[in-house]
């Protein structure tokens, strides 16, 4: 169960990442709510992930999921270009996070 809601707070993490970007400096009502509560959810998650996972793989998952998702995103809304290169380091960094599963 740990690992499924670390994961959900990783999704979290790519939520709130983006709604920051999008609020422009709080500014913007909707985007700054977005990011409260996803942000809260997600360090939520973290912490309850934490009672049964070390906290450095969970960290090292959280931010790898949350990292992936958020260039995945902005690059499938034209927010960010996308390159071979990008795509490598993105595959590398999920790998990354299987092994941490794998291992732990």
């Amino acid at each position: 169960m740990s690992w499924f809601v670390l994961g959900i707070s990783g999704v979290l993490e790519s939520v709130w990442a983006t709604a920051l970007g999008r609020s422009e400096g709080f500014s913007r009502l909707v985007p700054s709510l977005v990011f409260a509560v996803a942000l809260a959810g997600s360090m939520g998650g973290l912490a309850y992930a934490t009672r049964d996972l070390p906290i450095g793989t969970s960290y090292a998952v959280w931010v790898g999921v949350g990292a992936v998702l958020t260039v995945l995103y902005a690059a499938l809304t034209g927010g960010e270009p996308l390159s071979a290169l990008k795509v490598v380091f993105l595959a590398l960094i999920v790998g990354s996070v299987i092994g941490l599963k794998a291992v732990g």
